[in-house]
């Protein structure tokens, strides 16, 4: 069967991700009806289908450069690690249990069912199918149970390309090598490399590629250049390493400092983005109490171990930051598990078998975890910032109780979601600040409560998110071989590739 293709990389955070959206965002330009595909993704960024599924927040982005509507089949299975050892498993969308990492892999052969059935799905729905690897494709001690680079390959007869970071520097070692630890009949399913996050004289690279070439037999498509301020929805923390884009010089007199708790376990992290389209907002994830405490607006983020993540903040004395802020008057967002940590109570014999817990106590708010997940995309309006309309998403085991102060947010059938106390808010919806009359009345309440001459922008981040899906199409459209990459769509993987040695072959 044609019509897919798998993109690996060498290592995590390679731009796998990135380089999907921006092939679909191209191929689509081509009059190609494409979706994204990733059989296995270990991430705590999710995002809700309109049919209440939750998959892996990549694959909507990349359904959104596809010009299609996200779907469970794009994401079939998606782990949440709740700990170092042990994840939620998602399956199609909907939460199955608890598991560690042996538990897991006894578990692959029946997934391995479940991800092939998504993957024909598509394939017979869509002209080409662009599948997104997990990791690095050559983990050898992974191979036999692998459900998302040559394990899929192999399973799906997929042509395979590997992507390689070569800002980290040993690109070339790195696209060799992962290549050479592949078994043979791996090997005859890589097509060729793409370089990515290339900043430099393409002269002095040059050679490069074509050695890499002669020495593989396979061909380097694409060499896609480094960036500075592209941004996407990420599924992977390590991004929140990389620089962040500078704020545009603000419209009033004043910046407004945003600080992130970097909590070990945090969800969804991409929360935080829409303020980036603010001028003058800057942003910083931190685990500093003194930048928590400085800040003009602190955001508590969702975290997937809520009760353990409470206690890590109060080991690093976070909780009398928060304390302290709340007493001076000055503005915190809870989002979720960190609405739920803002207050009174929490009980939870489901995530962490803790039982009841105390809360920060700056909310008057108790919340209960119940076995099975909540899995929405609410909408309503504000009233405590003049009914402005706000949608979001809902993604959580935790149902919250209100026993006072003001509800931030009223749903469109009347239910009230969510509280105000003073200058502290909380609500369930991830992806708030998306909505952008909403985000604008924060930050100007944020500007009020803190003494600032901030004056918000009227952008709509719609619009730049689409714009920087469109910056992808261009950047993969203007340094990748598009034709290539549709031959490989058409008629598959070239027969007769060269075995490049070691090639799986055990050592003495």
């Amino acid at each position: 069967m044609t019509g897919g293709l798998l993109i690996t990389g060498t290592a995590s955070d390679a731009g796998k991700s990135v380089f999907v959206a921006g092939l679909c965002r191209a191929l689509r330009r081509r009059g190609r009806k494409v979706a994204p595909f990733k059989a296995q993704n270990m991430s705590l960024n999710s995002a809700v289908t309109a049919d209440g599924a939750e998959i892996g927040r990549a694959q909507a982005m990349q359904a959104a450069a596809a010009g299609i509507a996200p779907e469970a089949a794009m994401n079939p299975v998606l782990l949440k690690p709740t700990s170092d050892r042990g994840c939620q498993v998602v399956v199609m969308g909907m939460a199955v249990g608890d598991t560690d990492a042996a538990g897991y892999q006894r578990r692959t052969p029946q997934l391995r069912g479940v991800v092939d059935a998504a993957l024909a799905d598509l394939r017979s729905r869509f002209d080409a199918v662009i599948c997104e690897g997990a990791g690095s494709l050559s983990e050898i001690n992974l191979r036999a149970g692998d459900l998302a680079n040559m394990g899929l390959a192999s399973s799906a007869g997929l042509p395979t390309l590997v992507v390689g970071d070569i800002d980290r520097g040993g690109v070339f070692a790195a696209l060799y090598g992962t290549l050479a630890l592949l078994e043979p009949a791996d090997q005859a399913l890589i097509a060729g490399f793409v370089i990515n996050k290339f900043r430099g004289d393409p002269a002095l690279l040059a050679p490069g590629p074509a050695q890499l070439e002669r020495l593989t037999g396979r061909p380097t498509l694409g060499v896609v250049p480094w960036v500075s301020g592209l941004w996407v929805d990420s599924e992977d923390a390590l991004a929140l390493d990389a620089p962040r884009p500078a704020p545009r010089p603000p419209a009033g007199r004043d910046e407004l400092d945003v600080a992130v708790v970097r909590l070990p376990r945090m969800s969804n992290f991409t929360d935080v983005d829409p303020l980036l389209a603010e001028p003058g907002v800057r942003v910083a994830f931190t685990a500093r109490p003194d930048d928590v405490l400085g800040a003009d607006l602190a955001i508590l983020p969702g975290s997937k171990a809520t009760v353990a993540d409470l206690a890590w903040l109060r080991g690093h004395r976070l909780d009398a930051a928060l304390a302290d802020r709340a007493a001076r008057g000055r503005p915190i967002l809870g989002v979720c598990g960190g609405y739920q940590m803002l207050g009174t109570t929490i009980v939870d014999r489901v995530e962490s078998d803790a039982g009841s817990v105390a809360g920060l106590g700056l909310l008057p708010v108790s919340t209960t975890f119940a076995a099975d997940k909540v899995l929405a995309r609410p909408s309503g309006v504000s009233p405590p910032f003049g009914d402005v309309a706000v949608s979001g998403y809902e993604i959580h085991h935790g149902r919250s109780t209100v026993g006072g102060g003001v509800p931030l947010l009223r749903t469109a059938d009347g239910v009230d979601e969510g509280c105000i106390t003073g200058t502290v808010l909380g609500t369930s919806w991830h992806g708030l600040l998306e909505s952008d009359a909403f985000r604008r009345a924060l930050l100007s309440w944020v500007a009020e409560a803190t003494g600032r001459d901030f004056v918000c922008d009227s952008v709509a981040f719609a619009g730049l998110r689409e714009a920087q899906l469109d910056l992808l199409g261009d950047l993969v459209a203007g340094h990748v071989d598009l034709d290539a990459v549709t031959d490989l769509l058409d008629h598959g993987v070239p027969s007769g590739l060269p075995v490049v040695p070691p090639a799986g072959v055990p050592g003495p």
